[in-house]
């Protein structure tokens, strides 16, 4: 997927030494402006703020029996995506010929889907709309971005440019891809909420594919890492919906996988886009870009034909393994309120599942109680397999930001997971920046159209459902299994074989990772902005999201809400504000996770001898106390540790509300689980 955009300065380029643009230059005249003389060398010299712009004057006649074919496979895969032409879809589009194509091919499926009332009703197609985005890493960045815009504005799309703001510095050049990627993405969320749109379309081709192929070869990947992008996946956002009335993502779609770099180039002549080329595509620091060069040199027709086979070969054997994977969780597999699971070990029958079934399962799983969406793998995910095959449970472990133990009363029979308190693990609140019930109005938009699209997509799916014998390396236990395997079941050739161990020998020498070293100035600025970034200060009426799970709000009441223990109190109703928590007029407190002293804290308040009659506060604190302690028996003790503990600044309890236990019978506090991620990541497909 093109990044670059245009030049505001001299470049230099010549169309026969560009390989992305020659295969046309029998075709088509390309017009460049302010062209010096051509550098004796075959790649192209570039100062680090040039960009090369592109556009084709002169049309060639293409062939139409092949562009209906582009047409016919991209409505095909828009049908298996679960998207039809009324939904609202958004693009990310750079300008380059791979998002102009999608353009070009989405413009089309929507106009063609549409009805011509609908058509006829704007100058623009209803329901699409191109998002830019303007990394702001250039000082030309702005002016390339809106000459995009106008671009796609003219193809009868609407179009917005989404600025990035580094709050915190640009990127430094070793993590600048990575960091922009994350921007990118980020503003892709934001204005699809803002629009109130379910669905994101990214021009990721085949030929991204079999980059990734590569490069996740030489990092010695798995079959399920090998099988590159997902065709759907789902995108969440930073917090998930308040009132948990819907799921707040948005689906990206990559309708392009089955279409090549080739097909991108006579897709945008025959839409008579013009595009924008990126130079620094050809930079050798970036490993897809070296890549990128090596598999020009083997593009052969065979070996780029095999190259698929064998990530297709990947790709049903991960959609076999995802689809197995859920109906574990489903049958295993029990989410309690306080943020913990619990496996059930003789439903699940570890002893008999496969370790590919088995990883990806434990994975999913910790993932989510963790709420950290790495992959467990290597010597934690080892020690991860043989501790849940032991039958029964006896033993505890702590991997992957989680702790596993024999869950209480189970006999061993069930295996308790709960994210590991004081590991490096977000322990910290990010504060909501509206009150409850605007943000839950905010933040939920078209559940309705979301969720129909995935069932649309999840019911094409079941269509092309795959069994074990079609998913072939389900016994690979590297990626050098992989290719073994390919070989002998002839996905691919001994010359395509051996071309593609070259291509990861060659990754693997320009693969050094090295250990990064900050200076004390650089920690005590990262340290600051982490700080900056987060807050466990909660004011009343705010929304606090602890530790990527909790919702967390409190307020106080003049009029008292009547419970069990007000109503014994005679407090039902009345008008009483207590303030005792807090300091002087300064309505603040803070949310931390449990620890074993405040267990003992309110063990020693529920035997205090207070006097019904005295002052109310502490006689209901000590009601609570007492409840709070039965209700906690209800939870293990290794789970009670993440829970959301609610303090003054001075350290006394106020709150905790898993527990339903509260100083005052003034004080509202709720504490709701609502994890950013669902159990499973979501729902994707590799079809």
């Amino acid at each position: 997927m093109a990044r670059g955009l245009i030049i505001t300065s001299h470049f230099v380029l010549n169309s026969s030494s560009s390989s992305s643009i020659s295969r046309f230059s029998s075709q088509a005249k390309c017009k460049y402006t302010n062209i010096p003389p051509l550098s004796s060398s075959n790649h192209l010299h570039f100062s680090p703020s040039t960009r090369c712009f592109c556009c084709c004057c002169q049309y060639p006649q293409t062939d139409p029996v092949e562009l209906s074919k582009y047409r016919e496979t991209f409505f095909k895969r828009m049908t298996v995506s679960g998207l039809k032409p009324h939904h609202r879809i958004a693009m990310g589009v750079s300008g380059g010929p791979d998002s102009m194509a999608l353009c070009v091919l989405a413009a089309d499926w929507k106009t063609n889907g549409l009805n011509a009332a609908t058509k006829q009703s704007s100058e623009f197609i209803d329901g699409l709309l191109a998002i830019v985005v303007d990394h702001g890493l250039r000082i030309e960045s702005k002016d390339e971005a809106n000459l995009v815009r106008r671009r796609v504005l003219n193809m009868g799309i609407r179009c917005e440019i989404a600025g990035c703001e580094w709050s915190d510095g640009k990127p430094k050049q070793g993590h600048l891809q990575e960091a922009a990627r994350t921007a990118r993405y980020q503003n892709f969320q934001r204005v699809c909420f803002e629009h109130q749109i379910s669905a994101l379309l990214v021009a990721h081709h085949a030929d991204d594919q079999a980059e990734l192929f590569i490069l996740r070869l030489s990092r010695n990947s798995g079959v399920l890492g090998l099988a590159g992008m997902a065709f759907t996946s789902q995108l969440f956002s930073t917090f998930p919906s308040y009132n948990g009335k819907a799921s707040n993502g948005v689906l990206l779609v990559r309708p392009l996988l089955e279409f090549s770099k080739e097909d991108m180039y006579k897709i945008c002549i025959e839409g008579k886009q013009e595009w924008v080329e990126d130079p620094t595509n050809r930079s050798t620091l970036f490993a897809r870009n070296r890549i990128r060069i090596s598999l020009k040199n083997l593009s052969s027709s065979i070996f780029r034909s095999e190259l698929q086979a064998v990530i297709s070969a990947c790709r049903r054997t991960r959609s076999h393994v995802d689809r197995i994977c859920h109906n574990l969780i489903n049958q295993a597999v029990t989410i309690m309120p306080h943020g913990y699971a619990v496996i059930d070990l003789e439903i699940l029958s570890p002893s008999k599942i496969k370790d590919i079934y088995l990883s990806k399962f434990i994975a999913l799983l910790l993932q989510f109680v963790s709420q950290r969406q790495r992959p467990v793998r290597g010597s934690a995910m080892k020690l991860l397999l043989d501790y849940i095959r032991i039958f029964p449970c006896k033993t505890s472990l702590t991997a992957a930001s989680c702790y596993l133990c024999a869950a209480p009363g189970s006999k061993g029979t069930k295996i308790l997971v709960c994210c590991c308190v004081g590991s490096s693990l977000p322990s910290e609140m990010e504060l909501l920046q509206s009150s409850c019930s605007s943000y839950s109005e905010q933040n939920i938009f078209a559940p309705c159209e979301l969720e129909q699209i995935i069932a649309n997509g999840k019911s094409s799916s079941n269509q092309i459902i795959l069994n074990g014998s079609e998913a072939q390396f389900l016994d690979a236990t590297s990626s050098e299994y992989v290719l073994i395997e390919a070989k002998r079941l002839n996905i691919l050739s001994e010359s395509t074989h051996k071309s593609i161990l070259s291509l990861r020998g060659d990754e693997l020498e320009q693969f050094k990772p090295k250990p990064e070293f900050l200076s004390d100035r650089e920690v005590k600025n990262e340290m600051h902005s982490v700080n900056t970034l987060f807050s466990k200060t909660l004011r009343p009426g705010q929304v606090g999201y602890f530790m990527n799970r909790f919702f967390v709000t409190w307020r106080i009441c003049k009029k008292i809400v009547g419970d069990t223990n007000t109503v014994e109190l005679g407090l039902d109703g009345h008008d009483y504000c207590c303030i005792a928590g807090f300091a002087g007029d300064e309505m603040v407190a803070e949310v931390r996770h449990v620890v074993e002293a405040d267990w003992l804290y309110l063990a020693e308040l529920a035997k205090c001898q207070n006097e019904k009659g005295s002052l109310e506060c502490s006689y209901y604190a000590r009601l609570s106390a007492q409840k709070a302690l039965l209700s906690m028996k209800s939870i293990p003790v290794a789970a009670r540790r993440a829970l959301p503990i609610l303090v003054n600044p001075q350290g006394l309890i106020l709150s905790i509300p898993s527990v339903c236990f509260s100083h005052c019978p003034c004080l509202e506090v709720s504490a709701v689980f609502r994890p950013r991620v669902p159990l499973g990541g979501g729902h994707s497909s590799f079809l």
